[in-house]
């Protein structure tokens, strides 16, 4: 059976098994979408402002501790020459143990020596880029089991624009030819996020309806879609925004209208929509594996003060 799924991919998607590796990616853990252990940044490109490279470098140790590693696969082989990836995660986060990761060398990736800065990392990022250039030089690796064992060691993951939707199981705008593409020649993500889509540059490329009718079909996975200068933070099955804008979540049960309602203190408050996606701000939560939002619990004395 899985053969013959291999060869229908092959087949629909004949790019889609280039990264693919003997190598089996070891993802047991009983979170529906979040690390059993760990946390996931997941950034939705343009400018971070500092409060999320602030978490970031918080959940990798602090300063002191940190031992960063900047991943530029998505950034293209001109990456690799430059140090500006690696300056900027110095400069926004105050660390000095920052290392350059980058490949397109499948056999390199499968190497010790390779991974051998991960061994010991407590934080990686992903830097911005097209996603598809990720997957073919990681997916399926050592270093993609590397990258796992950081959030296993309850390291954290951060990634920016392609580097975050990387790190969804369905790779979204994944195709070779352009992002406009938004189910293209690679579909499969580092699966971080499990059971998830993501994309990024929402409002501001006006991508807000593009998950809808994807999620539609495939109601077991989530949709999350993130504005720039906007991050959730994933912990277990739950993410908590942190930014400047939104993030968006695409949940078959709000695109067909199924969503709950609840009445709290003779009004109604949402914690799913009558649309097609839920927008969430700085400081709102949300529960993947129930699929609602949590509500922020009022003080007696914050409610009497109203």
């Amino acid at each position: 059976m899985k053969h013959l799924l291999r060869v229908l991919l092959a087949i629909c998607f004949p790019f889609a098994l280039i990264a693919q590796t003997p190598i089996t990616i070891n993802e047991k853990t009983i979170t529906r979408h979040g690390p059993e252990k760990g946390s996931l940044l997941i950034i939705g490109g343009g400018t971070i402002p500092p409060e999320i490279w602030a978490k970031f470098i918080e959940l990798a140790g602090g300063k002191e501790k940190a031992k960063l590693v900047v991943v530029t696969a998505a950034a293209g082989d001109s990456a690799a020459l430059s140090p500006s990836h690696v300056e900027l995660v110095k400069k926004q986060t105050g660390a000095s143990q920052v290392t350059l990761l980058h490949t397109k060398n499948l056999k390199e990736a499968n190497s010790e020596a390779f991974v051998a800065s991960l061994r010991q990392a407590t934080g990686v990022f992903f830097v911005g880029g097209r996603q598809w250039r990720i997957a073919d030089s990681y997916l399926n690796t050592l270093t993609h089991q590397a990258f796992n064992e950081v959030l296993e060691r309850g390291g954290v993951i951060a990634g920016t624009s392609a580097g975050a939707s990387i790190q969804g199981s369905f790779l979204w705008r994944g195709d070779t030819k352009g992002p406009h593409i938004l189910v293209g020649d690679h579909t499969q993500g580092l699966g971080f996020l499990k059971n998830s889509a993501i994309d990024q540059h929402l409002l501001r490329r006006n991508r807000q309806f593009d998950l809808v009718d994807f999620i539609r079909q495939s109601p077991d996975l989530i949709g999350l879609g993130l504005d720039e200068s906007t991050a959730v933070l994933v912990q277990k099955d739950t993410f908590e925004v942190v930014g400047k804008s939104y993030a968006v979540i695409y949940d078959y049960n709000t695109i067909i209208g199924k969503g709950e309602t609840h009445v709290v203190e003779n009004r109604e408050e949402y914690t799913a929509s009558n649309g097609p996606f839920i927008f969430l701000s700085n400081g709102q939560k949300y529960d993947l594996r129930n699929r609602k939002v949590l509500r922020e619990i009022r003080s007696n004395s914050a409610t009497s003060n109203r």
